[in-house]
This record gives C-alpha cells, structure tokens and sequence, in this order.
C-alpha cells in the first residue's frame, strides 16, 4: 500500500531523515519505535506532505507517486494523519470537528456513513457531540482527533503519540478504539512512546535512531529482543 525508498528531510543543515525505507500493506498495522528526537514525527509529516522530502527518494501509494504533493492532495490520496498535539478546533463542538473531516471530496459520498461509525467506534463522541472541544479531556480530545480523521474515509490512518500526556486507563481505551479501527480494514502507521500497547496492536515495526532505520520484523519478533527489551521495554539483560 505505502512504500518508502531513500527518503531524507533536512531542516536547514541538520538531517532529520537519512535514506530511509519502510512499506505498509493493506490492512497492516506498522509501529515506529524510537527514542524522541529519532525522526520518526518528520517521516510521518514528509507521508502526507507537512514537509517535503529531498530530491531522488520516493513516496509512493498504491503504486502511484505522492512525493511532493501538498498535504490535502495526500489526503485525497486516502492517508490521514492525527499529529503530535492532536490539531483539533478546540473552540468548536465534536460535530463541527467531525464535519470538518469529512470536508474532502473522497469523504463526501460516505459522509452519512463513516459518521455513523465515527459514533460507534467512540460512543463518548455520540454523548457529547454539542460539547465545545476545548472544555473536554485529552483523552477525549484524542478521540476527536481520530474520529475527524476517519471521517475523510482514509484507507491508511498514521497517529503521531496519541497516548502522549494521557492516563493509563485512558491509553488502555484508546488501544482498544485503535484495535476497532483495525478490524474496519483501515491500515494503521503508529508512532508511539507505548512500546508494549502499540507492539500488541501492530503487525511489524521498525526501529529508528537519529534519522535512520536500525531494526525491523513482525511485532511478535520484536517483542522477544532483547535487545528491544533493554532500550524500550526496561527490561534487564
């Protein structure tokens, strides 16, 4: 479905992303792992277009180059990005937030829909649809971030730390909204602090480290090195 090859960012003279390669299939739920600062928030921004990629790599979607393109053609590609600080109009309601998703125009025919299942996946929302963003709790909040996000119908979801700053048992929700969001067929790209929540969520995952790709295998392989138990998990050698 989404395919990577030799993609670097730079900002300035300071390299963010170094030739990296990394691919998501249909359906797949893939996690990037690594320590804050590694790169991972730049690759998901230069996937939907917030920053553009050197010259000589490629960005391709089912097969069709999407390199370069602005961020709402990315969108109407059929990828979505919920990033880092979640990027909600907090002076508006849920619905108005949720609306607002569907504004693309490959949402649009199964605008009636995809709300529908918004509701169902986050029932908090369907309580609390007049509710004013800005007054609820970031848990909650999140959920407004992902439901507006799949309101533009995409077919690969990508979230930047969506636990980031939430409680235990709010995380535990929100994995199993993330988990419902998967049995829909939606394809998920996880950047997450989480390493145990998003590696029982993922297929495979990939390793980072200053701009780079250091590791990769199934979630299951990953989860058994130990290496991997050492820099992520806390786990003594």
């Amino acid at each position: 479905m989404l395919s990577l090859d030799e993609i670097s960012v730079r900002y300035g003279k300071h390299l963010a992303l170094d030739r990296i390669r990394l691919s998501v299939r249909e359906g797949e739920t893939v996690v990037i792992l690594g320590a804050n600062g590694a790169g991972k928030s730049s690759l998901l921004k230069a996937v939907a277009g917030l920053v553009r990629a050197d010259p000589g790599g490629t960005v391709a979607f089912r097969g069709v180059s999407v390199a370069g393109l602005p961020a709402h053609r990315v969108l109407e590609a059929g990828m979505a990005l919920v990033p880092e600080g979640r990027g909600i109009f907090a002076d508006l309601t849920v619905e108005e937030n949720l609306l607002l998703g569907a504004y693309a125009r490959r949402a649009r025919p199964k605008e009636r829909e995809t709300h529908g299942l918004v509701l169902d996946l986050f029932p908090k929302l369907a309580e609390r649809r007049r509710q004013i963003v800005g007054t609820m709790s970031g848990g909650e909040q999140q959920m407004v971030a992902i439901g507006r996000a799949l309101m533009s119908a995409p077919d690969l979801l990508m979230l930047d730390e969506p636990s980031l700053g939430l409680a235990p048992v709010v995380v535990g929700e929100l994995f199993e909204a993330l988990a419902r969001v998967r049995r829909t067929g939606v394809a998920i790209l996880l950047v997450e602090q989480n390493v145990k929540a998003s590696l029982a969520l993922a297929d495979r995952g990939y390793l980072m480290e200053v701009g780079r790709i250091v590791g990769e295998g199934s979630a299951k392989d990953l989860r058994g090195d130990p290496a991997v138990q050492r820099a992520f998990l806390g786990l003594a050698s």
